[in-house]
């Protein structure tokens, strides 16, 4: 399984970044071919040691690798990335990663 990390820093304005981000982003990704499972953060994202600078995580999981990279340039995908321009202003952070049963 692959999966897509993606940690939005924190905005100037939550609200609307949560507004924004359920209301149109969400449904834009939904549409990702290949995507199997799609998750986001409950409330604030912390570290251990305390508040860390991002707001959200969203995690994209996808059967394989090849599924991840398809999706994410098929025109549903590119529709997505482009649409994160408009609510997360403070910028994100993606990790794309393979993973594996131990």
């Amino acid at each position: 399984m692959a999966k897509l990390v993606v940690l939005y820093k924190t905005p100037a304005d939550t609200a609307a970044f949560d507004a924004y981000y359920a209301s149109t982003h969400i449904p834009l990704a939904k549409k990702i071919p290949g995507m199997t499972r799609y998750e986001v953060s409950n409330g604030p994202v912390s570290t251990p040691q305390g508040p860390s600078p991002y707001h959200l995580a969203a995690v994209l999981s996808f059967d394989s690798f090849d599924a991840l990279r398809a999706g994410l340039g098929s025109p549903e995908g590119e529709a997505a990335a482009r649409d994160v321009g408009n609510f997360a202003q403070a910028g994100a952070d993606l990790l794309f990663f393979d993973t594996k049963d131990v």
